[in-house]
Parts: structure tokens; C-alpha cells; sequence
């Protein structure tokens, strides 16, 4: 194996991973629990920035169980946002890593 050859994979991998890494920053899911009632913005890096929560899901809330349904949905909602920034990650990774022709599997 040539090392000039490896050294040059190493620097467009390190250009790959800054890439995707901006992709990320710039990328924004929402995640959502409750019909709406609870809402989490985040950026591809999982990176939160936004909670808001409808007023309506915290009128009268006068127990310990509603407080921990509210909880519940607050969790919910940061779960669905997560998962959809994990799809941005997925997608992003193959996209970038299927034209280095790698083994099945191996991301």
C-alpha cells in the first residue's frame, strides 16, 4: 500500500467528517408528543434549541400525575426529535461514505 495514497484518504475522510458535521449544524427536525401539545426543535447534531409547550397541556394541572404525564409527553416529544435527527445522520453517512466502495455493513 502506497502511504501517500493513505495519507490522501485520511485528508478527504477529515474533509468528509467537517463536511457532514456543518450538514448536521444547519439541519433542523421538530419532534412532537400529544397531538402538538409539546413540541421539541433540534438541530442534526442533536442539539436542542427549542422547547414549547401549548399552554392548554399545562392549565389545571393540579397533580402529581398530571405533572408526570406533562413529563412524559415533554420526553415524547425530545425521543421523536432525536430519532428524526438520527435519519438525518444515516442518511447523511451513506450518502458521503457510498463512493468510497466499503464492505456491506461496515456503517
Amino acid at each position: 500500500m502506497n502511504p501517500f495514497k493513505i495519507q490522501e484518504m485520511l485528508g478527504q475522510a477529515k474533509q468528509m467528517q467537517e463536511q457532514m458535521q456543518e450538514k448536521l449544524a444547519h439541519s433542523i427536525v421538530e419532534g412532537s408528543a400529544g397531538g402538538g401539545a409539546v413540541n421539541v426543535r433540534m438541530n442534526g447534531k442533536k442539539e436542542v434549541l427549542k422547547l414549547s409547550i401549548d399552554p392548554s397541556a399545562v392549565a389545571g394541572l393540579t397533580s402529581a400525575s398530571d405533572i408526570e404525564m406533562l413529563e412524559d409527553l415533554i420526553t415524547a416529544a425530545f425521543n421523536d426529535a432525536g430519532r428524526k435527527a438520527e435519519e438525518i445522520l444515516k442518511s447523511s453517512m451513506s450518502g458521503m461514505l457510498g463512493g468510497l466502495n466499503l464492505p456491506p455493513g461496515l456503517f
